[in-house]
């Protein structure tokens, strides 16, 4: 799997996506413009000390991200998704696409990729879910149907005390 942030905006949600990628082994994408520094303290934070833990990639562009993984299987995230993030069967290699916090992902790229474009089912009174939250759901239920590949599933008190 593959976590892709476009545009993300606030530092401890990103440092909160960087934590559950290095918990999962899920490789981090960056597109820029970034509203943050990398460097910045309250994303190192948020990340507490995982950041050695994810492989991280910044991209220019989406369409770089695209060309660099050409046959790669993407699912954009959305309010105006048609699927539910459940119906889906994910793949080992998708990449799950999450626009800004404040904007998310751009209505066109929405509306060109209908058969892509996943919603997390809310009431409708709520707008969004946090983008770190969302990012957790749809990670561990696409590597739930995968059967947690490389992740203990199960406690060792001798490890984990």
């Amino acid at each position: 799997m593959h976590i892709v942030l476009v545009h993300p905006e606030i530092p401890p949600n990103t440092g909160n996506v960087a934590r559950t990628c290095a918990a999962t082994g899920t490789p981090l994408h960056l597109i820029r413009p970034l509203g943050f520094s990398l460097d910045e303290r309250h994303l190192r934070r948020a990340g507490v000390d995982y950041w050695s833990m994810v492989e991280v990639y910044e991209h220019l562009t989406l369409q770089e991200l695209w060309e660099a993984y050409p046959t790669g299987r993407f699912w954009y995230t959305s309010k105006k998704g048609r699927i539910a993030y459940s119906e889906v069967a994910y793949a080992p290699d998708d990449f799950l696409v999450f626009g800004p916090e404040s904007v998310g992902l751009p209505d066109e790229l929405i509306a060109a990729h209908p058969q892509q474009t996943l919603r997390l089912p809310m009431r409708p009174q709520a707008r969004s879910l946090n983008l770190s939250n969302a990012v957790a759901i749809l990670l561990y239920e696409a590597l739930r149907q995968l059967d947690f590949p490389g992740l203990d599933r199960q406690w060792d008190p001798e490890r984990d005390a």
